[in-house]
C-alpha cells in the first residue's frame, strides 16, 4: 500500500476528483445531498474558494438531480455541436481533436496513462484533465503518486492556458444555474493551484 497523502495533498486530490465528476456528468441525488451537507472549507485565507464552496453547498441543497441533469444536457450535450465544448483543443485552436490533444496524449503516454475503454470524452476535456491531476497527486492502480514538479508541468502545459476562459463561458451560459456555481468553485480552486505552482518557480532559482 502506498503511504497516505499529507492532508493538503489529499484535499487537493479530492477537489480534483469532485470537479472531474461534476464536469464529466451531472450529479445524482446522492452527490447533491453530500454536497449540501458538506462542511465549510477552511482554505488558509483563500476567501474566494471558501465563498465559492459555500455557494456550491447552497446550490446543491436547492437543486434536484433531474434539474441538474437537464441543465448539464442543455449545456454540454447535443446531436450536433453543443453550446459549450470544454476541450483544450477547442479553446487553444478553435477546433476539436487538434494539436493540443496530440501533445496531451504524448504526455499521458509518457506518464503511463491513457483514456479508459468505453470513455466517450477525449482526454483534453476539462473534467478528464482534473481526473488526471487527481491521479498525479494520489496515484492509481499500478501508478505511484507523482511529485509537485510533475504535477506543475502537467498543469502548466494542459490546464493553465485555457481553463479560465472555459469556466467563464460556463458561468455566462444562459442555461447555467447550478453549473454557474460549479464554474465558480472550480475557477477559485484552479486559481489557487496556479498561484501555488508559480510560487514553486519563484522558490527555485533554476526554474525557467
Amino acid at each position: 500500500m502506498p503511504p497516505p497523502l499529507a492532508g493538503e495533498d489529499q484535499a487537493r486530490a479530492d477537489f480534483y476528483g469532485l470537479f472531474a465528476h461534476l464536469l464529466l456528468a451531472p450529479p445524482n441525488a446522492a452527490l447533491l445531498a453530500a454536497l449540501a451537507a458538506a462542511e465549510p472549507v477552511a482554505a488558509a485565507g483563500e476567501f474566494a474558494l471558501e465563498d465559492a464552496w459555500l455557494k456550491l453547498t447552497q446550490a446543491a441543497a436547492a437543486v434536484d438531480a433531474g434539474a441538474a441533469h437537464d441543465e448539464f444536457a442543455a449545456m454540454f450535450i447535443s446531436t450536433g455541436t453543443p453550446p459549450l465544448n470544454p476541450y483544450a483543443s477547442f479553446y487553444l485552436t478553435g477546433h476539436l481533436n487538434d494539436a493540443p490533444l496530440a501533445g496531451l496524449r504524448h504526455d499521458l503516454a509518457r506518464l503511463g496513462l491513457a483514456r479508459a475503454r468505453g470513455v466517450g470524452e477525449s482526454e483534453d476535456h476539462l473534467g478528464a484533465l482534473c481526473e488526471t491531476m487527481r491521479v498525479l497527486i494520489q496515484g492509481g492502480p499500478g501508478m505511484p503518486a507523482r511529485g509537485l514538479d510533475a504535477q506543475k508541468a502537467f498543469f502548466e502545459a494542459h490546464l493553465r492556458p485555457w481553463y479560465a476562459a472555459c469556466l467563464a463561458d460556463v458561468a455566462a451560459s444562459p442555461d447555467a444555474n447550478f453549473y454557474r456555481v460549479v464554474a465558480g468553485v472550480v475557477d477559485a480552486f484552479l486559481s489557487i493551484e496556479a498561484q501555488a505552482f508559480a510560487v514553486l518557480d519563484a522558490a527555485d532559482p533554476l526554474a525557467a
